[in-house]
């Protein structure tokens, strides 16, 4: 990061305009992550339990009670369908923080009945923005100056609106074509009084009802407000950004993989400007292929930048959903959105080169056993590594049964997790967050890049495992691209 520099009321952009009080890098502080505790039950989580009991209860009465005329009308949804979207349509209804739960939902359909995972997919949709003034009003406050001042255009109609930010496009004064991801007005107290109420509901439910207990839904609402409160963070957001986007190019490849350049001298508190990219999402199949373009060296060329920020830098984007993949318009892919960022313990990032090895080059998954045992994680704490790696072979055995060229890393991901959970060990939250990007990436490659089978594909581990890699491309004959 840059060297912080206050800016002064003298200080100007490139174009001899006025800057926002993070030109040259945020301060240290603005990059801390203030979490409130969150068992915390006043007036205003009090109010907000008895708005979000009606609304719940309407919502889905009202869905069930129009349930049987849809089935008269030749309908086969069920029962438990139309109280999903009952319950969906109130998520929707309470706002930005229970549309993120319902967005966690829908990425967790082997935790939630299906019918409700399904019907929260609505919940990944755009929300509808808030008015452009309330948008300017956030810049202006955050910035220092009018919109006028700052940018040479700004669109008032936002690009797109999610539960927290919405996008609009703007022109620096220097003629760069440019994005503000701006803040809703008041979005970090509402959300913070909806989680608290969340979280005691949580606690009296899985009193009540053993599905709850079951799903620990205590516990999904502690990890929804850790991921709130770091994605509040503009500062810490945009810096992670610009820490991703430098590692890309680490190694001096990964030329057709990029993100957006974070232009400091825009940003703010609850703003975030940078550059503009064009492009076409990576779940619009049909578009993509009729470009013409090779969509399977696309995938590769992603995944591998991605892999690598994983297990050799650190931190990764951790929400890779369609919407924040993108094939450019010049064939390139990029990574947008850095609301989400992980980052693994070494220890388990060691874990992961030892499963890739393993899977890329010599098929030898003792290692990996190996890795667990140093953490100090067995079944059986007297065992020998030998007994430990039989114990691992009886977890992972399903996952490996099939051919070795079609194995799906995400399952082996989760493999991995079932292992820890029965030795007792407390996998990182990024390993699982980790296992669900990586089975994005193989749901896009099965149409954009079909028969391609990541775990196998050299081209993905050459910076991780030069020396290896090398031998083995030139000893099985496959060419990698650059």
């Amino acid at each position: 990061m840059p060297p912080v520099t206050a800016p002064g009321p003298g200080l100007s952009d490139a174009a001899g305009g006025p800057v926002g009080p993070y030109a040259g890098g945020p301060p240290p502080e603005a990059l801390v992550v203030d979490v409130p505790p969150l068992a915390r039950v006043g007036a205003a989580e009090l109010g907000r339990a008895l708005v979000v009991a009606f609304v719940l209860v309407v919502s889905v009465a009202w869905a069930v009670a129009q349930w049987p005329w849809r089935r008269l009308r030749g309908g086969n949804a069920t029962l438990a369908d139309a109280a999903s979207l009952g319950v969906v349509g109130a998520f929707i209804t309470l706002g930005p923080t229970f549309v993120k739960l319902g967005q966690l939902m829908a990425s967790s359909s082997g935790v939630f009945p299906a019918p409700l995972a399904d019907a929260c997919l609505r919940c990944l949709d755009d929300v509808p923005p808030v008015p452009a003034s309330a948008a300017r009003r956030v810049i202006e406050e955050d910035l220092g100056h009018p919109v006028e001042d700052m940018f040479a255009e700004f669109d008032d109609v936002p690009l797109s609106a999610a539960s927290v930010a919405q996008v609009h496009a703007c022109t620096l004064r220097d003629g760069r074509r440019a994005v503000l991801k701006v803040q809703r007005p008041g979005i970090r107290h509402r959300m913070l009084v909806d989680l608290h109420t969340a979280y005691a509901g949580a606690h009296m439910l899985e009193r009540l009802i053993e599905f709850f207990r079951v799903a620990n839904a205590t516990a999904i609402i502690r990890d929804l407000h850790q991921a709130t409160v770091s994605e509040l963070n503009s500062a810490l957001e945009a810096t992670r950004q610009e820490r991703v986007r430098a590692n890309l190019w680490a190694f001096g490849d990964n030329a057709e993989v990029t993100a957006p350049e974070v232009y400091w001298e825009h940003c703010g508190p609850r703003v975030i400007c940078m550059e503009r990219l064009s492009g076409v999402p990576l779940d619009q199949f049909e578009q993509l292929q009729r470009t013409g373009r090779d969509t399977t060296l696309l995938i590769r060329r992603g995944v591998k930048a991605w892999l690598e920020s994983i297990v050799v830098h650190g931190p990764f984007h951790g929400d890779v959903h369609a919407g924040n993949l993108w094939m450019l318009d010049d064939g390139r892919i990029a990574l947008l959105d850095f609301g989400i960022v992980g980052e693994l313990p070494e220890t388990w990032r060691a874990i992961l080169r030892d499963m890739f090895y393993a899977t890329a080059i010599d098929g030898d998954f003792a290692r990996v056993a190996v890795g667990i045992r140093a953490l100090g994680y067995a079944s059986d704490a007297s065992a020998s590594d030998g007994e430990v790696g039989v114990q691992l072979q009886a977890v992972l055995a399903p996952v490996l049964a099939g051919d070795l060229a079609a194995l799906r890393l995400s399952d082996l991901i989760m493999a991995l997790i079932e292992v820890g959970r029965q030795w007792g060990a407390a996998s990182p939250e990024e390993l699982v967050l980790f296992g669900k990007q990586l089975g994005y990436f193989e749901r896009y490659a099965a149409v954009l890049a079909p028969g391609w089978a990541l775990g196998s594909d050299l081209y993905l581990f050459r910076n991780i495992f030069p020396e290896a890699v090398a031998q083995k491309a030139a000893a099985t004959g496959v060419a990698l691209p650059e």
